[in-house]
């Protein structure tokens, strides 16, 4: 574990969720660069660390109860770790995948292919492979332009068992090299498609009010209502930070 993540963890995972705070300070020689309100009752911190390599950044993602979700991507916009909490487990991305995800490559040609290895810290291990692809649609989400991909992936035990798939939309920033969340439909390895959509709705910036914010505003009941869905599934690619 980085210095970076000991510290975060101390932070946040040592709170109960219902009582985690209003706002959200990332942890020492760490920048909170920009907040994202999202569908599906999310809200999502975006922030970099000095001591993580140049291009890393990291996402908290808080929903009504509090913190639930961690990841760090590099510059290339690969899920190198992330951390589903309460119980908390970490999954990383396995060295030297066959077909690396690659943000570069998506925007010269395209289309960026992917195929790599997953594993958890209990052991388990899982293979993804899948494509994004740009429509060549730009769609303007609270005075932010973002490019609209089509994407789909595959999620495999190391026998070849499904465990999840998703198809769908997300949206790029070519500047910050992050994905975001649209709507897709997603599978849990039962072979049936849900629909969901997790979709950002509003940016904040420093100074601006409602940066730092902890409190999800989309559709919250709407979700508390609706059919379970693992949190993490609104962030389809789980090498990416598409913002399961």
């Amino acid at each position: 574990m980085t210095r970076t993540m000991a510290i975060l963890l101390a932070l946040l995972v040592t709170l109960p969720a219902p009582v985690a705070a209003k706002t959200f300070t990332p942890p020492e020689g760490c920048t909170l660069f920009m907040t994202v309100q999202a569908r599906a009752c999310r809200v999502s911190s975006h922030y970099k660390c000095v001591q993580d390599p140049a291009g890393d950044q990291w996402r908290a993602d808080f929903d009504q109860e509090g913190v639930y979700f961690l990841s760090r991507i590099d510059a290339e916009a690969q899920w190198i770790e992330s951390y589903d909490l309460y119980p908390t487990t970490r999954q990383s991305l396995d060295a030297n995948p066959n077909d690396p995800a690659s943000f570069s490559e998506l925007l010269t040609t395209g289309t960026d292919t992917f195929a790599f290895g997953l594993t958890k810290d209990d052991g388990s291990r899982t293979r993804v492979s899948g494509f994004d692809t740009l429509t060549g649609t730009t769609v303007t989400i609270d005075g932010i332009a973002l490019k609209e991909t089509q994407f789909e992936f595959t999620e495999t035990d190391l026998s070849g068992t499904i465990t999840r798939q998703s198809r769908g939309r997300e949206y790029i920033h070519p500047d910050w090299r992050l994905f975001f969340a649209g709507p897709s439909e997603w599978d849990g390895g039962t072979g049936e498609y849900v629909p969901i959509d997790g979709s950002p709705r509003m940016f904040f910036f420093p100074g601006e009010p409602g940066f730092a914010a902890t409190e999800p505003l989309y559709e919250c009941d709407a979700i508390l209502s609706s059919f379970p869905v693992p949190a993490q599934q609104f962030f389809p690619q789980p090498a990416k930070a598409a913002t399961p």
